[in-house]
């Protein structure tokens, strides 16, 4: 019968997932008569809290006799609420995921709400433990977990209570799982974890992460392609945007938390930047490494947002040069302080959010075209398909997933670069 994960969110949970259908495995959950579906769901949003709840009964309709266990953020932050589901057979946290003994130990079918719940206090959690991962199922790049849990807090989130404090996976561990990769055949390594750019700071001597960026560059030489996850740009260190900027082998495409443009809306949300910070990290990166390509997560509608506060935020697309938008219309999380600031109205929130998307899409589109006569390395993901190193998706006359190819670009369609074979 076996284990089936099926994951919500973050880069982070897909890695997790690999380690919880091993681990889950082991400990015999789904071996038998009866199959396991194991959900790790995300918590950023009450829409994706939603989604897992409707999946869950959607996985019961249509597995009567499966045994359902909840986990991930959600689980972590709202056990109860998820134990009441008569779907759900068990409820375990962020932290128990991660142990065979966690699924050995799960209650039997038809229990009470109560019995079903086995989520510890994650704050008390002070080590995360470097999981070896050999491979990920279905998976042309492999992600490499350095670190997680956050210790700010945003008003607006509440990750922090699902996830715990930031803990850092020792230096020489994730060198040895990015060798371990490498020497599997993949061609891609992505570094992934809560609040990324604070790796280090909990280790003996406090390393900060270009240190550990530079020690996977000169210690797996042959890693081909290195990509990092979402940072926080004022907490990027000198010796990481040197290694940004000289090794070709890490990409050039950054993810930027950056929530808002509008200075007084970042004071409120208990963020650590200006918009002036952001804008002069885009622009310094970019003279550093020109073929840099930015993402950003950003908020429309936050409490007390005004629309001139909203058009700092739009404006930040064009002057940081921002190509791909992560656009959260936004969504107030119980326990959060923001979620007891004045709410904007949800027509409001739902037409800024649009606003924020056709602003995003425009300047992909222009980021497209920009890209046409140039030459570019595609990591092929499935059949057709591939990214740049930009993170660009790509369609590709050939290749074996996890295969690089080498292509020219010969035009853009349907969001998607198109690409003639070059010969090396």
């Amino acid at each position: 019968m076996g284990v089936d994960v099926v994951s919500f969110g973050c880069r982070l949970n897909t890695y997790e997932a690999e380690v919880m259908k091993r681990e889950a495995s082991a400990a015999g959950l789904g071996a038998g008569e009866r199959p396991a579906i194991v959900f790790n769901t995300c918590a950023v949003t009450a829409e994706a809290v939603r989604q897992a709840r409707q999946q869950i009964r959607k996985a019961r309709r249509e597995n009567p006799d499966a045994r359902i266990v909840v986990t991930g953020c959600a689980a972590q932050t709202e056990p109860a609420r998820f134990a009441e589901m008569i779907e759900v057979d068990a409820v375990i946290g962020n932290d128990e995921k991660l142990k065979a003994e966690s699924y050995a130990a799960l209650p039997d079918f038809g229990v009470a709400a109560e019995e079903k719940v086995k989520v510890n206090d994650i704050m008390s959690v002070t080590e995360t433990a470097g999981h070896m991962v050999d491979a990920i199922e279905g998976r042309a790049r492999a992600i490499v977990q350095i670190q997680n849990g956050c210790d700010h807090r945003c008003t607006f989130c509440i990750i922090p209570y699902g996830r715990g404090n930031s803990r850092s996976v020792p230096m020489g561990a994730v060198v040895e799982q990015v060798k371990r990769l490498v020497a599997s055949g993949y061609n891609e390594v992505v570094l992934s974890g809560v609040d990324m750019t604070s790796w280090g700071a909990d280790l003996p001597g406090a390393p900060k992460l270009g240190k550990l960026i530079q020690s996977i560059l000169k210690n797996v030489p042959d890693l081909p392609r290195l990509r990092l996850s979402s940072i926080d740009s004022v907490e990027a260190d000198e010796a990481l945007i040197e290694a940004i900027a000289s090794d070709p082998r890490v990409m050039p495409h950054l993810h930027l938390s950056l929530q808002a443009g509008d200075d007084m809306i970042l004071k409120r949300m208990k963020r650590r930047h200006l918009r002036a910070d952001s804008i002069a990290f885009c622009t310094e990166m970019r003279r550093k490494r020109p073929d840099i390509v930015f993402g950003a997560d950003l908020i429309a509608g936050f409490p007390t947002e005004t629309e001139a506060m909203f058009e700092n935020t739009l404006k930040l697309v064009e002057e940081c040069g921002l190509t791909f938008l992560h656009v959260f219309p936004f969504s107030p999380r119980e326990g959060t302080p923001a979620a007891r600031m004045p709410q904007l109205e949800k027509s409001v929130i739902k037409n800024r959010a649009a606003r924020l998307r056709a602003a995003g899409e425009n300047a992909f589109a222009r980021h497209l075209t920009r890209q046409i006569g140039t030459q570019r390395s595609i990591l092929v993901e499935r059949e057709g398909v591939g990214r740049a190193e930009d993170f660009t998706l790509c369609r590709v006359a050939d290749g074996l997933p996890g295969s690089l190819v080498a292509t020219k670009i010969i035009g853009a369609s349907g969001g998607m670069l198109d690409t003639a074979p070059l010969a090396f």
